[in-house]
């Protein structure tokens, strides 16, 4: 089978390698769509553990079951999660599901034909895709899982002011997901294709990011935002975020700048006003099971944020494409094509 090593941004090789025998408690899965995730391009996260199999946004069809395995038979369409808490530890307990401290296996990267998936996730990590969801939509429901659990640890409220800064795929999904939940979405980027798309996602009002962006708020809604969701590791991004967050207000980092920047956080005049700052990253099991309901549902459409389906051979290309961002929202690989 073909398998792709990702070694850097731009040096990604494709190799061939026996397709993996499952054990008896495993599944052999032949993978239809993959996702480039935004993290996936962030080097000083990925490069450590290179060389490496990326591709954790996936859709793909049960080929071999293990004898032991009961809950799925060859030709069930799937999803599987990256990796699946423990539900015991510490953590978990408290509800910190992506920081389990038991967390033995990993999803085996996507970015191949085939993949072994490990007993832990056949067992919590693997979800029926329905019949009328398209491997493509499915690798939306990890994503959109991770949009969820952050906009819950802020506690987003029906009516709140909501911005989102950077719209690209995980900001579109930010606006998509808090308009299900009756919340007044603001989006700003630089980019005006994207904000023409964050329009037609459902948000109220659309604001280039290179002006005054918290005048621009107050001008069209008389108060700044409750929630400012960060989707862009961009620094000026971050001074926004400060200045357009109101009083008692959330800012969630969903994307972080990279280790060598340095964030000022202007502590005492949030002090006085109750600003709370918040990280997201991953997800959690009921994450995962509402992102499937409101895809399933057609309650969240994704299928209007696809704009490069590449076989295996490209994946090169799609790397490119996410890593300049200017023309691509969504880029999916299809190993088997």
């Amino acid at each position: 089978m073909k398998v792709s090593y990702w070694y850097n941004n731009r040096d990604i090789r494709i190799a061939e390698e026996p397709v993996p025998e499952p054990g008896p408690q495993e599944m052999l899965i032949k993978v239809h769509s993959c996702g480039i995730c935004g993290s996936d391009i962030v080097e000083w996260y990925r490069l450590p553990r290179a060389p490496l199999v990326q591709g954790h946004e996936l859709g793909g069809e049960v080929v071999q079951v293990g004898s032991a395995v009961k809950k799925f038979k060859p030709g069930d369409r799937v999803v599987i999660a990256p990796k699946v808490p423990c539900m015991d530890c510490y953590y978990c307990r408290k509800g910190h599901y992506p920081q389990c401290s038991q967390v033995k296996e990993r999803l085996p990267g996507g970015f191949a034909e085939y993949i072994s998936v490990p007993t832990e996730l056949v067992d919590r990590g693997a979800f029926h895709l329905p019949g009328h969801v398209t491997y493509d939509q499915g690798t939306f429901i990890e994503p959109l899982a991770c949009v969820i659990r952050a906009l819950r640890l802020a506690d987003l409220q029906p009516g709140q002011n909501v911005l989102v800064l950077g719209c690209g795929m995980s900001g579109l999904l930010t606006v998509k997901y808090a308009k299900t939940k009756s919340a007044k979405v603001l989006a700003a980027d630089i980019n005006e294709k994207r904000l023409e798309q964050a329009g037609e996602a459902g948000a109220d009002h659309t604001f280039n990011a290179e002006g005054d962006l918290a005048s621009l708020m107050l001008e069209q809604t008389g108060k700044k935002a409750d929630l400012v969701m960060l989707c862009t590791s961009a620094l000026p991004a971050v001074e926004q975020a400060w200045q357009c967050l109101d009083k008692g207000g959330a800012v969630i980092f969903f994307a972080v700048p990279d280790p060598d920047k340095q964030v000022v956080v202007p502590i005492n005049e949030f002090w006085r006003q109750e600003i709370r700052i918040l990280t997201s990253y991953y997800c959690g099991p009921e994450d995962l099971n509402e992102a499937l309901e409101l895809i399933s549902s057609g309650r969240i459409e994704v299928e209007d944020m696809i704009t490069h389906v590449l076989p295996l051979k490209e994946i090169e290309k799609g790397f490119n494409l996410v890593r300049e961002g200017k023309d691509s929202l969504k880029v999916i690989i299809r190993p088997n094509e």
